[in-house]
């Protein structure tokens, strides 16, 4: 009977056994059966179906669920695009050129995280003052400070 698979039946439990016998209780409870309208599956013997025909006001079969659409559908997996390798320079010559390209490519100092006040000097475009946050904060409080010095003896201002 190995080679077989076995049938299953689905039990399910409809009314409380409050007002009934201790022994039709107990025939639920043997089927497994813990709690109101819980399901369990069971082999399709004659012994079970006997136990459940004791206690029809009690137990009904129920169809076996069916599977949902979106478990029928296969599962597949997005791998990341392979990457190319890099092209072998050909000679040495072009391996130099590409290591000079790299060395003489002028670069800009690196920005803080934050965003910066970017000035423009003088000479236009050409020389760019790149300043933090702080260096910034601390421009505009030395600016206020000069702002608020205390009133000279003439009521003027402590500058020239």
């Amino acid at each position: 009977m190995s080679d077989k698979v076995q049938k299953t039946v689905r039990i399910k439990w409809v009314r409380s056994g409050i007002g009934f016998t201790h022994h039709q209780k107990r025939i639920v409870r043997s089927l497994g059966l813990r709690k109101l309208n819980q399901e369990v599956e069971r082999p399709d013997t004659p012994q079970i179906r006997g136990l459940v025909a004791k206690v029809p006001h009690l137990l009904k079969f129920v169809e076996a669920p069916k599977t949902p659409a979106w478990k029928l559908v296969e599962e597949y997996t997005v791998y990341p695009p392979a990457a190319a390798p890099a092209a072998p320079a050909e000679t040495a010559g072009e391996l130099q050129a590409v290591e000079a390209e790299k060395i003489d490519a002028p670069t800009l100092p690196a920005a803080p995280a934050s965003s910066p006040a970017v000035e423009l000097g003088e000479a236009g475009e050409d020389s760019i003052a790149v300043k933090s946050g702080i260096e910034r904060h601390e421009e505009i409080a030395r600016s206020v400070q000069e702002d608020s010095k205390p009133a000279g003896p003439d009521g003027e201002s402590g500058e020239l």
